[in-house]
């Protein structure tokens, strides 16, 4: 007798995982988004297919029609989760931390390199355009704290190009949702080799264990 080989349990794909994550979390920012998704999807199948009446070819129309309409759902869903992204973990604490994290290509984000009682906090990257040192909290307490932070980066990496940032709405400062494209438009100032050895040397100053908003994050979404 053969025993009966026990079926494997289905795998969800990452990225369906990922779209249903994306889409839970515009979903509570934005209760409207499922009616306006299936709007989209509706309304161009039925111009698609009106226009297949119109010139006797209502089923080739309308699949067509189908085919765009969800290329346009998905391009409309994708603007408006990268807002609702930013909008669920703005004002929430190291939210900064977290858009700095999801740049995964060229760039290391250590998370809260500086702490105060206040929970204003300090992140320190590192990439092709040297140090960026990034504060979240009160202007005055980050800019000091940012100053010994650059003190602390000078003495372990000696001229190395350092770049300070700090989130806000304020003048001189860095919103949140457009912090992700400001780092990275940075210019690179270091060679591959040299931002190696750059993020070796400052992995022995290391930063403090501290949560940062979950979520995925939107990799280049044109936020408006």
């Amino acid at each position: 007798m053969f025993k009966k080989k026990n079926k494997e349990p289905k795998v969800k794909s990452p990225r369906f995982k990922e779209f249903r994550d994306a889409y839970a979390i515009t979903k509570a920012v934005k209760p409207w988004i499922g009616l306006l998704l299936a709007g989209v999807v509706v309304g161009v199948v039925a111009i698609a297919t009106a226009i297949g009446v119109v010139t006797n070819h209502p089923i080739y129309a309308g699949i067509l029609g189908l085919l765009t309409s969800i290329i346009i759902a998905l391009v409309i869903f994708t603007r408006i989760a990268g807002s609702a992204a930013y909008a669920s973990i703005e004002g929430h604490i190291g939210a900064g931390a977290s858009v700095l994290m999801a740049i995964r290509k060229g760039w290391t984000t250590t998370p809260a390199v500086a702490v105060n009682r206040n929970q204003d906090m300090v992140h320190r990257s590192v990439g092709r355009a040297g140090i960026v040192l990034t504060g979240e909290g009160s202007s005055a307490a980050v800019k000091q704290m940012i100053a010994d932070e650059r003190k602390k980066s000078e003495r372990f990496a000696p001229g190395a190009p350092i770049t300070e940032i700090i989130v806000g709405d304020a003048a001189g400062q860095v919103p949140l949702k457009k912090l992700q494209k400001h780092v990275q438009k940075l210019p690179k100032k270091l060679s591959a080799h040299q931002m190696r050895e750059l993020r070796m040397r400052l992995k022995a100053v290391g930063g403090m264990s501290l949560p940062v908003p979950k979520g995925p994050m939107p990799k280049g979404v044109k936020i408006k």
